[in-house]
Parts: C-alpha cells; sequence; structure tokens
C-alpha cells in the first residue's frame, strides 16, 4: 500500500503551458515530471473520455500523487526512459509532451532529502531514492580534478579549483556525512553573497548526483520522435544551464533521426521549431516567488 502523500509544489507557467499544449479531447499527452500533479490535474480537465495521459515521476514521494482516473497511468522512472515505456505502452506517438524540470517545492521543503542549505541532514540529493550514488560519496570520493569540472560546469563556481582541493585536504581529517559538515567547508570560501554561493555549491552537487542535463538531453532527443506530427513539446526550465540546453535544441530543429536513400540524399527529418518563449507575470512572480527564474520554452513537432 502507498503511503499518503505530504508533497506540495505550486505548478509554474500552469495555464501557460496548459495553454501552449493546444489539448486535444481524444489525444495522448505526457506529463513528464509529474510531481504534485499540478499540471496532470490541469490537463485531464481538458481531455474527453477517449483522451490519455501517462506521467512520469522517479520521486517516491510524488507516487501517492497518482490521479485515480482511467485515462491516467504513472511510469515510477526518470523521463529519460521515456521514449521506450511509451513504446511500452503502445503508445510510441503522443500528441503533447510537457516537462516542469528541476527541484520541487517538496524536495527543497523536506530535510531529509539534502537538498537545501537551511536544514542539517544527510548529504543526499537523490531525487530517486533507488539510485547509490550521494552527494556524501561524491565529496569523498572524488578526485579534486572530478569535483572542479562539477563545480564550473554544473555551478559556475569562480573558485571551484580551490574549493574542490579544500573539499580533498579537509575529508582526509574526517568523512563529509551531513550537509553541516559542508558548510563549514564553504564558510572561508564564499565570495560575495554567501547564500548565493552555498546555492551554487549545492545545484552543481545535486546535478552531478542526478545526471539531470543528461538525462535533460536524452529526453529532449527522445521527444522528436515520440510526437506526433504538429505535437507540442513544452518545457519549464529554472536555471541558465537548462535552458541553454533547451534553447539550443529547440533552435536547431532538434533532428532526431536522418535517413539517406543510396545516393546519401536525405529521406525523412524528424525535427521540430521553437514557437513560443513565455515567463511568468508580475502576478505569478508576487504570488510565488520561485517561479521568478522559470521559462516556458514551446516547440512544434514539423
Amino acid at each position: 500500500m502507498e503511503k499518503e502523500s505530504s508533497f506540495h509544489h505550486i505548478s509554474v507557467l500552469l495555464q501557460e503551458s496548459i495553454a501552449a499544449l493546444e489539448i486535444k479531447p481524444d489525444g495522448v499527452y505526457v506529463d513528464a515530471t509529474m510531481g504534485g500533479a499540478g499540471h496532470s490535474r490541469e490537463i485531464l480537465k481538458y481531455l474527453g473520455p477517449k483522451g490519455k495521459l501517462i506521467a512520469f515521476d522517479h520521486d517516491e514521494d510524488a507516487w501517492p500523487n497518482a490521479i485515480e482516473d482511467s485515462r491516467f497511468t504513472l511510469v515510477k522512472e526518470n523521463f529519460r526512459y521515456m521514449a521506450q515505456f511509451l513504446d511500452y505502452l503502445g503508445t510510441p506517438k503522443v500528441d503533447g509532451i510537457l516537462a516542469d524540470l528541476g527541484v520541487s517545492s517538496h524536495q527543497f521543503d523536506t530535510a531529509g532529502r539534502g537538498f537545501s542549505i537551511r536544514y542539517d541532514a544527510a548529504l543526499d540529493m537523490r531525487m530517486d531514492q533507488r539510485l547509490e550514488l550521494t552527494a556524501a560519496d561524491i565529496v569523498n570520493t572524488y578526485t579534486a580534478g572530478a569535483l572542479q569540472k562539477i563545480f564550473e560546469q554544473y555551478g559556475q563556481v569562480r573558485n571551484a579549483k580551490t574549493l574542490a582541493q579544500c573539499i580533498v585536504d579537509r575529508r582526509t581529517v574526517a568523512p563529509i556525512h551531513t550537509i553541516q559538515d559542508f558548510k563549514k567547508i564553504l564558510e572561508s570560501l564564499s565570495r560575495g553573497n554567501p547564500n548565493k554561493y552555498l546555492a551554487q555549491v549545492f545545484q552543481a552537487l545535486r546535478i552531478a548526483v542526478n545526471e539531470e542535463l543528461e538525462a535533460l538531453e536524452t529526453f529532449l532527443k527522445a521527444s522528436v520522435a515520440c510526437l506526433a506530427k504538429d505535437g507540442r513539446l513544452c518545457v519549464i526550465s529554472f536555471h541558465s544551464l537548462e535552458d541553454k540546453i533547451v534553447k539550443h535544441f529547440m533552435k536547431s530543429g532538434g533532428v532526431a533521426a536522418i535517413e539517406q536513400d543510396l545516393f546519401g540524399r536525405r529521406t525523412t527529418t524528424d525535427s521540430i521549431k521553437m514557437i513560443a518563449d513565455i515567463i511568468p507575470s508580475e502576478k505569478e512572480i508576487k504570488e510565488n516567488s520561485r517561479s521568478r527564474s522559470a521559462r516556458l520554452r514551446v516547440a512544434k513537432k514539423l
């Protein structure tokens, strides 16, 4: 029996993303990041009896949010496996895909998950608790060079080399197990706003633990093949690293596969075109400060 959910999350750009999907009552849609199911519930409002919604989420805290509706199916996996599961479910082509990237309010506000700098807990940061690698494993076992690369690429940390070496030196004295253990190392290294520095470092570790950018790229490539003609891809991102990947993918046409004839001539091109770039209204930002950095990009399958 699944546990009762205490999962809370305010869906960002809710009406804008639903409108961008242009939902057909008998269509098949994907909520690639179910979370609190806010987007899923809204999509179901627009579907008729023959419509279908397939949701993905690899966080077990979100699973109790599955909606009791014959049109709804929850896949308890990362959205990077979307293509395989859509094929397994007999719906290889869908009419729209929505992904709300990043960390949910629930994950940030649950101390034991280790995502937030506000609490002391195990240095975990796994979105999928079935995974083995934790943030503590990374800081205690990775080389200084590997740590530097993580902080530079995923957190844009300016003194990444110094930070990495400091971590390696400190762990020879005692292992780094908790958020407070880790924050003590960072105290003397922050430049400028200390909270911003902590946020950058924690973001870098979280992205590395969950392979977020690799998963995003796999998902985006699969989305082109999974969309039916004129289908919509809607992606909400919250930081520049994610948005850069999404923007480049959509603007480049997201070519998923190119077939050639015997003479080397292109015969098929599976691609998309970006048609919208939307940010939250001042009203939404005022009501939900976490929406401030959100950006919705929309593409159409050609």
